[in-house]
């Protein structure tokens, strides 16, 4: 018998344009099967030691000042955050498919945060195709800098 296809979405927020100098503050994922909607789950990580704020993201948050205080309330350790998320993946009944923007950071950034603070990528295949990003969207975004930004597109 085969195992579902489980396509899983991401939403992420960060303090600059790559992991390592710069930190993932929040992780937000949506998990979709053929009978829609399975999960979300969303977790607010602490700047990693020694990290800065890129000059640019730092002009961004200041204007979205609120917002970034939202992505630092119940932050919790990268190392627990990602802990957590894989034993939600690892919950999800079927194989991970990770949907992603093939430009976008969040791939980016979750790869490397998986590799850094757990040692594994639990997906068992990424698909940056444009019908299943259109079919699986994003994780609403809790933020409300970044619903006005959906309004406008």
């Amino acid at each position: 018998m085969p195992t579902e296809t489980v396509f899983v979405t991401l939403h992420i927020h960060t303090d600059g344009p790559i992991p390592g100098p710069h930190s993932l503050l929040t992780l937000s994922s949506a998990a979709h099967g053929d009978g829609g909607l399975i999960g979300t789950f969303t977790m607010n990580v602490r700047e990693l030691p020694g990290a800065t704020v890129h000059p640019v993201s730092l002009q961004h948050w200041r204007a979205r000042a609120e917002d970034w205080l939202t992505t630092r309330r119940a932050s919790r350790p990268p190392a627990l955050a990602t802990d957590a998320y894989l034993r939600w993946l690892e919950k999800l009944p079927g194989e991970p498919t990770l949907v992603t923007d093939p430009v976008g950071p969040e791939h980016l950034f979750v790869f490397w945060y998986l590799h850094r603070f757990a040692g594994q990528w639990p997906f068992v295949r990424t698909s940056t195709e444009a019908a299943l990003r259109e079919r699986f969207p994003r994780v609403l975004c809790p933020l409300s800098g970044c619903r006005s930004l959906a309004q406008t597109s």
